[in-house]
């Protein structure tokens, strides 16, 4: 066994020892379908924290020579395939972790020349009868081995992208590398499977891939590749059962990634750490990303930041993500930048809808710290810290302070677009941030014979608190609003809060430019 030709299993071998395990192993499967066809050159981009290098580290384990995958899938779910035996540990496995080539040398030159001679030493080493034409080329070399005993490569590539984070200005450099891997993998026979993994799907330039014989699996379209992107509902819900943790104080801090087939998706990372030490917090990885949404966020592109407050206040956005460019320097418009967010997790992506949103509490939580210190962010930082003030005021009564801190609230986001119902529902929403941390919030939740602009449930831990329903009015008066929430019969919905609920009326008088409030208890 070697560094990089056919590695020991241990990395594998650790996650299965890490509790909780949880089961990916089918992913694999998927794979043995692409094996040795036009398909077998896969990338799957997503996230940190998300379990990528786990996977690559599965895959070495069950594809490489000189390893008993029988004996370590024991007990996993695909042992069960038909094609087990079939594929297990039947090729020379080179697996390659592009972010520590990185770390040890400097310039694309060196890179590459360090990563062939660890190649070429191993693959010398293990096949020392091969007459080689060019001892200098990988791509030569396995090609001798291939025709002349017939070996078939899986190649596996960690970290993939790493290079046009550490060089995002140069092409020279970034040029380089997709030669290099162009000539390492492009119509290749010797190729049984390439599978590649990193945060940003594959670079292009201009319209075209240098790389488009990829199937390409991302977080805008993971597609068969979806239950594998993070955690499943289903397995978060054993967890939580397992751990004596409550599934749904995890859905409101970490679900919200959605797919076709896929509804509910976690962050693996952030719930490891929450089911096992039974504490819900931002458990958010701030590194290279992190800084990547302060900088991003803080672009002045057109609708940009409206976006970004319509999101923080529950709202969705479209977005055209066919001029993203596949790296983090290409930024031409407000686009760009909510597709990369995508990439980088900050953003759930509907794809059929082609709308972006922000997914959960943990996630909002990170825009709302990227802003707190940014520049031009003020509506955000005070409808933040005053919304406790707003939300205590409610749960008084005090009609006359709630009014006037919404109105406060409309001066602060006045570059929305405030001329209706639905644009002051965002306001509403935004002022309100405090009471996520009370509540469930929902936007047109369906109550009886109509919806409910917002209704806020309480969330499981905090039951003395209100229930309350929001119905919002423009050139009318907040009378008719809560006479429509009676008409409407909205409180029958929430028939097990009779007697803790709240409901409140807003109307904003577009001559006056005032806003009144009134509030009942039900």
């Amino acid at each position: 066994m070697g560094t990089f030709l056919n590695p020991n299993a241990q990395g594998f071998l650790i996650s299965r020892n890490t509790k909780p395990y949880v089961d990916k192993s089918l992913l694999i499967e998927i794979l043995n379908r692409s094996l040795d066809t036009e398909r077998r050159f896969v990338c799957v981009s997503r996230p940190r924290r998300f379990g990528k290098t786990m996977a690559t580290n599965m895959i070495a384990a069950y594809y490489g020579r000189g390893l008993d995958a029988k004996q370590l899938f024991q007990g996993l779910k695909l042992c069960g395939c038909p094609d087990f035996d079939r594929f297990s540990n039947r090729f020379s496995v080179i697996k390659l972790n592009m972010q520590e080539f990185l770390s040890r040398t400097k310039g694309m030159d060196a890179l590459l020349d360090r990563l062939s001679r660890g190649i070429l030493r191993e693959l010398f080493r293990e096949h020392p009868d091969v007459d080689y034409f060019d001892r200098d080329s990988v791509a030569e070399c396995m090609n001798d081995i291939s025709a002349q005993i017939g070996e078939r490569f899986v190649v596996i590539i960690d970290e993939w992208d790493c290079i046009f984070r550490e060089y995002p200005e140069s092409t020279k450099e970034q040029r380089l590398y997709l030669d290099f891997l162009r000539d390492l993998l492009k119509d290749k026979t010797y190729i049984a499977l390439a599978y590649m993994t990193g945060i940003l799907p594959i670079k292009k330039y201009g319209t075209q891939s240098a790389l488009n014989m990829f199937e390409e699996y991302s977080m805008e379209n993971p597609r068969e590749m979806a239950e594998f992107t993070g955690f499943t509902e289903q397995e978060v819900e054993d967890l939580c059962r397992e751990y004596h943790v409550d599934i749904s104080e995890c859905r409101q801090w970490y679900d919200g990634y959605s797919f076709e087939g896929c509804a509910h998706i976690y962050n693996p990372k952030s719930i490891y750490t929450a089911v096992t030490s039974g504490i819900f917090d931002d458990y958010w990885n701030r590194t290279e990303t992190y800084e990547s949404l302060k900088k991003y966020i803080d672009m002045n592109f057109g609708r940009l930041r409206d976006s970004i407050i319509a999101m923080l206040a529950g709202g969705r956005v479209r977005v055209d993500t066919g001029s993203f460019q596949n790296d983090m320097t290409s930024m031409n418009s407000a686009d760009d930048v909510l597709t990369l967010l995508i990439h980088l997790g900050y953003l759930g992506y509907d794809l059929k809808a082609h709308e972006v949103f922000i997914p959960n509490r943990e996630i909002a939580g990170e825009f709302i710290t990227a802003t707190s210190s940014g520049d031009g962010w003020s509506e955000i930082v005070n409808s933040v810290s005053t919304s406790e003030q707003l939300l205590r005021a409610t749960w008084s009564g005090d009609e006359e302070k709630v009014a006037e801190m919404v109105r406060r609230a409309h001066l602060e986001t006045s570059h929305l677009q405030y001329n209706d119902e639905n644009a002051l529902s965002y306001t509403i929403s935004l002022a309100y941030y405090a009471a996520r941390q009370y509540y469930t919030v929902f936007r047109e939740l369906p109550f009886g014979n109509g919806f409910a602009d917002l209704a806020f449930i309480p969330r499981r831990r905090y039951p003395d608190k209100p229930a309350m329903v929001i119905e919002l009015k423009w050139d009318k008066t907040a009378e008719t609003a809560i006479g429509q929430i009676l008409d409407h019969k909205y409180p029958e919905g929430l028939s097990e809060y009779q007697g803790n609920m709240l409901l409140v009326g807003i109307n904003y008088d577009k001559k006056t430019r005032e806003h009144q409030c009134e509030i009942r208890k039900a």
